[in-house]
């Protein structure tokens, strides 16, 4: 019997070109209950999910994120739906907490048939005035994060499976 889910983890693979095809709602519910249910020290859950389906935001963040990282492109892949996972620096844990929800939503969205990719430069975004707008206009407040965002889409590439390193497992029996 096939495990999907060690198949979803298995031929997962980040997507860098997507199509403009809106994702439906349901689709984008699993991925999101998939990073709300990812673990967290202590069961803090000190993670938030921004999904972000409006053109004009997401195109702003891209340009954000774009000027942070020095270039003139997309850095979101023309994805048509980006996450921005965000965690309260309050809970020691925070970085690897955001870490385990961004995982889980890509893992999600390679079983649903979907593309996505982990984007990174979230916390420099959040922390320029147009990110804390957002945060602002959202009813968000606290010592907030910036952890990665999560691009998902359908794919319009074919990413090729490449090797995995060797000498990376150590075994203590």
């Amino acid at each position: 019997m096939e495990n999907k889910v060690m198949k979803a983890l298995l031929e997962r693979r980040s997507c860098r070109k997507f199509k403009a095809d809106p994702v439906p709602d349901g689709l984008l519910d699993q991925i999101t209950s998939a990073g709300l249910n990812a673990a967290s020290g202590r069961n803090r859950q000190p993670v938030i999910i921004i999904q972000i389906r409006n053109k004009a935001i997401r195109d702003m963040l891209s340009k954000l994120n774009a000027g942070i990282m020095g270039t003139d492109g997309d850095p979101f892949y023309g994805a048509p739906v980006v996450y921005a996972v965000l965690a309260d620096k309050s809970a020691p844990t925070y970085m690897y907490d955001g870490a385990l929800v961004i995982g889980n939503m890509l893992t999600a969205a390679e079983g649903l048939g979907l593309g996505a990719c982990w984007i990174h430069r979230a916390k420099q975004e959040f922390e320029q005035p147009e990110g804390k707008a957002i945060l602002k206009t959202l009813g968000i407040e606290g010592d907030y994060e910036g952890i990665g965002h999560c691009v998902v889409g359908y794919r319009d590439d074919a990413p090729k499976e490449l090797p995995r390193k060797p000498g990376r497992l150590y075994k203590l029996d």
